[in-house]
C-alpha cells in the first residue's frame, strides 16, 4: 500500500434473527433509520458470519425457545454469544438468556445467565403495556446502550413476565410496575432490554444508534 493510502473499513454486519416470532420489519427499519446495516437471517451460517446479533421477540418463552431449537438456531446463538461478539436482546431476546421461565416449565432457555423468568403478581393490569420510566444504576450509566440517556427516560413495554437474575451485578436498569423488576441487563458483550427499542420513539432510536456505534468501535 502506498504511503497516504487509506484502508476503507467495511460496514459492520448486524443481523436480526428471524425465528418466526417478533416484529422484525419494525426492528430492521429502526436500525436502518439510525444508519445501521441490518439484515434479517434464519440460518446457522448467517449467524456465525455476523458482526453483531439482534434477537427481538413478541410472544411466549416456550414458543420462542422451541422455534429456535426446531430451526437449529439455539446452539448457534449460544456459540455466537460465547465468541464475544455483540448481542442485543429485545423483550423475549432478554428473557431467553436465562435458565428457565415460569411461562414454560420444562423448557430450557439459552442459559447464558442463571436466573428465572417470573410472572407479574401485582394489583395492576397485565400485561404491563405502555410507557414507563427507566431507573439506571451505575452499571446502566456506564452501559454503551444508554449513552446520553437521561435518568427517568420513558421506554415502551409489552410483557407479562420479567427476568430475575441471580447475579444482580448484571442489572443495568430497573422499572416499577407494582414491583421493581429488571428492565435492562449488561455484561461483557451482552446487552438486553425488556422494553421495545423499536417502539420507544426517539429514546429507542438513540439506544439503537448507540449500539450501532459500539459495534463499529466508535
Amino acid at each position: 500500500m502506498r504511503s497516504g493510502d487509506a484502508v476503507k473499513k467495511r460496514d459492520s454486519t448486524i443481523v436480526i434473527v428471524d425465528y418466526g416470532m417478533g416484529n422484525l420489519h419494525s426492528v430492521q427499519k429502526a436500525f436502518e433509520k439510525c444508519g445501521g446495516k441490518a439484515v434479517t437471517v434464519h440460518t446457522q451460517a448467517e449467524i456465525a458470519d455476523a458482526d453483531a446479533l439482534v434477537v427481538p421477540g413478541v410472544g411466549s418463552f416456550g414458543d420462542c425457545v422451541g422455534n429456535l431449537r426446531h430451526r437449529g438456531l439455539k446452539e448457534p446463538i449460544i456459540e455466537f454469544i460465547k465468541s464475544g461478539k455483540p448481542y442485543l436482546g429485545i423483550c423475549l431476546g432478554l428473557q431467553i438468556l436465562f435458565s428457565t421461565s415460569e411461562e414454560a416449565e420444562g423448557e430450557e432457555g439459552l442459559g447464558i445467565f442463571r436466573g428465572r423468568v417470573e410472572k407479574f403478581r401485582v394489583d395492576l393490569k397485565t400485561p404491563h403495556m405502555g410507557w414507563n420510566t427507566l431507573d439506571l444504576n451505575q452499571r446502566g450509566r456506564d452501559c454503551p446502550l444508554f449513552k446520553g440517556i437521561q435518568e427517568g427516560a420513558y421506554a415502551y413495554f409489552v410483557h407479562s413476565y420479567y427476568a430475575v437474575p441471580e447475579d444482580k451485578e448484571i442489572i443495568a436498569a430497573e422499572t416499577q410496575y407494582g414491583t421493581r423488576f429488571t428492565s435492562a441487563i449488561w455484561k461483557d458483550n451482552v446487552i438486553a432490554t425488556q422494553f421495545h427499542l423499536e417502539k420507544s420513539q426517539n429514546i429507542g432510536l438513540r439506544m439503537i444508534s448507540n449500539f450501532i456505534k459500539s459495534v463499529a468501535g466508535n
